[in-house]
């Protein structure tokens, strides 16, 4: 079986993110079924419309690398209760130039981790709304907060819990089924 092309894109960027570091143990327990690239987000500039044309080259490569991919996986923090100044823009940017949105035809996966049990539920249901206002971009369903626990996941992105890791590696082979299906259309 082929690997999906998968991109993910975390909202985070802070160097030591626990979203960066449960986004690699997602990517180490879906190596299965995807070949993994991640996308930067931090080194965009804000939207502007005035930047457009041409877009910024920063810009050109983020929306390049969305487009390579065959699904997209967010693994994004909560920001006062919402979606980080970043991730949101670099969504913008991905829509933009008008006509020419990188996100069409992409199946998407939402998660996030924070120390709290459910820190990361107003996020997903910020990013569902903005997402499911994209043309074609279809969104898994279901819903996926991780709760950080100091060595929940180990310097070589292992998740160290095993129910923890069992419920993330069902996530990973349900969003493979996902991808996979709409890919097969």
């Amino acid at each position: 079986m082929a690997k999906h092309k998968l991109g993910i894109i975390v909202g985070s960027n802070r160097r030591d993110s626990i979203n960066l570091k449960l986004a690699k143990a997602l990517a180490k327990l879906g190596e299965g079924a995807f070949a993994t690239t991640f996308i930067r987000i931090d080194d965009l500039p804000m939207y502007n419309q005035d930047n457009e044309s041409p877009v910024p080259e920063t810009v050109a490569r983020f929306k390049a690398e969305i487009e390579a991919s065959d699904a997209v996986l967010f693994v994004t923090p909560e920001h006062n209760r919402s979606i980080p100044a970043v991730l949101k823009n670099a969504i913008d940017w991905g829509t933009r130039p008008w006509g020419k949105s990188s996100w069409p035809g992409k199946p998407a996966a939402l998660i996030g981790t924070s120390p709290g049990g459910v820190g990361t539920a107003a996020v997903q249901q910020h990013l569902r709304a903005v997402l499911g206002g994209l043309p074609d971009m279809p969104l898994m369903s279901g819903e996926a907060y991780i709760q950080d626990k100091p060595g929940l996941i180990d310097a070589d992105s292992g998740v160290t819990d095993e129910s923890t890791r069992g419920f993330l590696q069902a996530y990973m082979d349900k969003f493979a089924a996902f991808a996979g299906k709409l890919a097969a259309r």
